[in-house]
């Protein structure tokens, strides 16, 4: 029997995994630098902070996660040509002792079974809108590019330095990066727009970690991206998380598998739900393994990262995921 860490690898390589990759189970996540516990500290539902950036953070009672506040009171950013007024990336000058806290729990983790996997979030994309709000973001990118992209390249060389830090402190084998570049129907801007401001900020920040030792590159967007897929290859991502049944996924594997791997098919917002039951589950996991097939597919709910909304939900998907390695392998 293979490895979780060898097994995926098999999967996303087209090599001859024996089962398939049960969600996030060869991804052992690294969580607590000092820059994560400072960002956002939260208390569950119901409660509210203002994280590193500034950006006043609410997580509403019954909804999934937090969400940043974009009324006039609560922008950091009301003007994208005045940006630099407001906008203050937060210090990373923690001290070494500070980095060091979690290197116990990190040297526990077995690389010959998981991939020690570092977490970022939220992206480029999402510090955008997280600065200044949806509406804006969207519109500022036609009316002040050229601010825009001065302030894409001030937050990516921001998160080039929290990188750089990651890199010599915990030596990760792979990264999950968040950041949601769509809807469930559509990208939230074209192809071509995504390769003049998003890319280019994507291309430095991954070819940084794969620089730095950095095997798999995992991008986490649960949304509709197919269309951008080819720029992901571009970008140097290995695994698209988080792609929901919209995107086709089927059909995404057939024309680019070798190239990317495809990591969820099970949205969270059909099978998370307060109502959910055995055989939902099971039917819904049953019809995205034989529709994907083996190679290049992850079966996934497809938030980011382990664990669902309602209690049950992931452990019922993966129990189910087990069911189906049971049948075709």
């Amino acid at each position: 029997m293979l490895t979780k860490r060898r097994n995926m690898l098999e999967t996303i390589r087209g090599g001859k995994p024996d089962r398939f990759v049960n969600q996030f189970e060869a991804l052992e996540l690294i969580f607590g630098d000092p820059y994560m516990r400072r960002n956002m500290a939260l208390e569950g539902p119901g409660s509210e902070c203002v994280n590193s950036w500034g950006v006043t953070i609410r997580y509403q009672a019954n909804t999934p996660g937090p969400f940043p506040v974009h009324d006039e009171a609560h922008k950091v950013v009301k003007d994208i040509t005045r940006w630099r007024e407001t906008v203050k990336a937060p210090s990373l000058d923690f001290p070494q002792e500070e980095w060091d806290a979690i290197k116990p729990m990190i040297d526990k983790i077995d690389r010959s079974e998981k991939f020690a996997t570092a977490m970022v979030a939220p992206g480029v994309f999402e510090q955008l809108h997280y600065l200044m709000g949806m509406d804006d973001c969207l519109v500022n990118f036609y009316a002040e590019p050229e601010a825009m992209k001065e302030l894409i390249e001030y937050i990516t060389d921001w998160e080039l330095e929290y990188a750089r830090l990651i890199c010599e402190n915990y030596h990760p084998d792979a990264l999950l990066h968040h950041d949601d570049w769509g809807s469930h129907r559509s990208s939230f801007m074209s192809p071509e727009m995504f390769e003049e401001f998003i890319v280019p900020s994507y291309k430095r920040i991954y070819g940084y970690y794969k620089s730095h030792g950095v095997e798999l590159i995992i991008h986490h967007s649960d949304s509709y991206a197919a269309n951008l897929v080819p720029y992901m290859i571009e970008m140097g991502i290995d695994v698209f998380q988080g792609c929901v049944d919209t995107n086709n996924v089927p059909e995404l594997i057939k024309k680019y598998g070798g190239k990317i791997s495809f990591m969820g098919g099970l949205n969270n917002g059909i099978l998370d739900v307060h109502n959910w039951t055995e055989e939902l589950i099971a039917t819904h996991v049953e019809k995205v393994c034989r529709e994907c097939g083996k190679l290049y597919f992850i079966p996934c709910l497809t938030a980011g990262g382990p664990g669902s909304t309602y209690p049950g939900v992931f452990e019922a998907v993966s129990k189910h995921v087990d069911r189906m390695s049971s049948l075709l392998f």
